[in-house]
């Protein structure tokens, strides 16, 4: 196998034309085994084999800094750059991260995870190279779904116009960039991206720049030459942006990028290469069913991934908010391109007219809502919580100065798995608490959020319902409207917590009533505006508060009872259990529960903990 030769970016540049296109069958087929076993982005990979072959053909990237956006497909990059032996631990805790992390590697860049700031980076980066006098070269990676952020479109509209020598790839995967795109453009992209048309340029431009006047007759005879294309060919977006366009290219065809890679490097200015590839490619399941193979638990690679029916938050929030627009036309549904991932599919099925999908646009998600509340509608914006962090400004701005009646549905809060630090939702309480007049619910399971999905609706202001990936773990008493709940009495301590971590603060009383400690616990069903009534009052029984949540621990909800209780004259012996002011890593919830003592077991050991100081 040519795979097990591969030891380095440096023996992918030895190989022959011929042992590429092996390689890259024996990249798939590694792919597709490793996914398997660990879960993973599965389709954006296989489509990204080729590409990534060709990059590494003509870079360094342990000097050349290679950017990656979003990072879903850097599978190969890291089995290229000698971690392949690792992908038994992908995604796992203490295992190979899922995206690109310089902690791991040389060759990474930059932290990638979210969508559409590859160009801004690379040009960062450019620029940095520049001032500071070094060499090498600067290729960022973007693909179409991530074009869809106006971010994506700040950057290339600034790197064009600097002038810094820089390759940015589009990998098209799916999404015509421009409607001019067929066979007129097929026909001239080929013509462009050969070799001896820029041969022929550089020269020519070169012997007019000697020639007395030859800039002046170079220039004249570029718009002449531009003004046929346009007539024939609208320029592309990007050559208005600054950018020498080079494309489509077929994204599988290595020895055509490997060539048009080679000279887009060579032109020394802002380049945009588009490259044409199919997600999924190698592998029939994921060819014919792409985006049920985008992120994958582990499968039987013989059989495909099988889709499931998963029984999940995002499910019951989809199908009962489906369920209320047949009763109230008023209520419209808004997703950020992720109507997979947060359960809308039914909605969009049933009212087509009313469902919203603006792209990897978060910003403008919100910004839109703001404009649709303000005329009368009632939308509902499902957005991932680390996801949600790109229209914060547009929180505040657009919906909170005019107390708009903009429902957020807050999906993959807390503690999501083997994402890692770029998707946990550790942030939104600290971010969305501050807001004011916002209204913000935690259902602890499948009924509470039923119940406070329509108490959001009957507001009169902006209102998020936070939840959890996955299902519930277990059932708490009929949500009655309240913002607070007395779970369970007890005299020695006062528990408090908010959304599925209630359970395991249920599971620590019972150990700690075991071991002769009552401890009270006090359920938030409501986190802003702050209850602290009930919360108060045990405090005032116990003497001692222990509060629990999976988010960082400034400005989380431990800080603000303590800080209400210390303004009521209640001082008392505080102990606040969540990850910190750091970053979460990778693992299954489970596991990061235990590894920062979010479940029973940690609450066991900080009231014991709590008992020892006072003796």
């Amino acid at each position: 196998m040519i795979l097990e030769r591969i030891a380095s970016p440096a023996d992918v540049k030895q190989l022959r034309p011929e042992e590429l296109k092996l390689l890259s069958r024996e990249l798939r087929r590694f792919l597709v085994e490793s996914v398997a076993r660990t879960g993973g982005h599965l389709a954006s990979n296989l489509g990204a084999v080729e590409l990534t072959l060709a990059i590494h053909r003509l870079y360094d990237t342990s000097r050349d800094r290679f950017v990656f956006d979003v990072g879903h497909q850097c599978y190969i990059h890291k089995a290229l750059t000698g971690r392949r032996e690792l992908f038994s631990t992908l995604r796992q805790f203490g295992g190979l991260s899922g995206f690109p992390k310089p902690e791991e590697s040389v060759h990474d860049a930059f932290i990638a995870g979210h969508a559409s700031n590859s160009v801004s980076v690379a040009l960062g980066m450019a620029r940095a190279r520049t001032l500071l006098g070094e060499n090498y070269n600067i290729v960022a990676l973007i693909g179409d779904g991530a074009l869809t952020g106006g971010l994506a479109y700040e950057g290339l509209n600034d790197a064009g116009a600097s002038g810094e020598p820089m390759v940015v790839i589009l990998n098209d995967n799916g999404m015509s960039i421009d409607r001019n795109v067929g066979g007129v453009a097929d026909h001239l992209g080929r013509l462009r991206v050969r070799p001896g048309y820029y041969q022929f340029k550089k020269g020519y431009r070169k012997v007019l720049s000697h020639m007395p006047g030859g800039n002046g007759l170079y220039q004249f005879n570029h718009k002449i030459k531009s003004g046929i294309k346009r007539a024939i060919y609208p320029c592309s977006m990007f050559e208005d942006m600054g950018f020498t366009y080079m494309g489509p290219v077929d994204g599988h065809n290595i020895e055509q990028l490997c060539t048009t890679l080679f000279w887009a490097k060579e032109l020394g200015r802002p380049v945009l290469v588009h490259v044409r590839t199919k997600k999924g490619r190698g592998y029939p399941a994921a060819e014919l069913r792409p985006e049920r193979c985008h992120g994958v638990p582990p499968f039987d690679p013989k059989v495909g991934v099988t889709e499931q029916q998963k029984v999940d938050f995002s499910y019951i929030f989809g199908h009962e908010l489906t369920e209320m627009a047949g009763r109230d036309k008023r209520l419209c549904a808004v997703t950020a391109a992720m109507a997979d991932g947060t359960g809308l599919q039914e909605f969009a099925a049933a009212w087509p007219k009313r469902f919203f999908d603006v792209g990897i646009a978060e910003g403008h998600a919100v910004s839109m809502s703001a404009g649709m509340a303000k005329q009368g509608l009632i939308p509902v914006f499902a957005v991932y919580s680390s996801f949600l962090q790109r229209g914060f400004d547009m929180l505040i701005h657009d919906v909170a100065l005019q107390q708009l009646h903009v429902i957020l549905a807050v999906d993959r809060a807390g503690l999501v798995g083997q994402d890692g630090p770029t998707h946990h939702g550790c942030q939104d309480v600290g971010y969305l608490t501050q807001i004011p007049g916002m209204t913000v619910f935690c259902p602890a399971c499948f009924d509470e959020l039923r119940r406070m999905l329509h108490a959001a609706a009957e507001l009169e202001g902006p209102a998020a319902i936070r939840y959890p990936r996955g299902g519930e773990e277990r059932q708490f008493p009929s949500w009655d409207g309240s913002a607070e709940r007395l779970l369970r009495q007890g005299s020695d301590v006062t528990l408090v917590g908010y959304g599925t971590l209630c359970g395991e603060l249920l599971a620590a009383a019972d150990i700690l009533s075991e071991q002769g400690i009552e401890a009270e616990v006090v359920k938030l069903d409501r986190i802003a505006p702050l209850p602290v009534q009930l919360t108060a009052a045990s405090v005032k029984k116990t003497g001692r508060l222990l509060v629990l949540e999976d988010c960082f621990e400034t400005g989380g909800i431990g800080q603000q009872l303590a800080a209400a209780l210390a303004r009521s004259g209640f001082l008392t012996d505080l102990s606040l259990l969540n990850p910190g002011n750091r970053f979460v890593p990778q693992g299954t919830v489970k596991e990061l529960r235990q590894a920062f003592g979010l479940d029973a077991a940690g609450v066991v050991r900080a009231v014991l903990k709590q008992n020892q100081g006072e003796t």
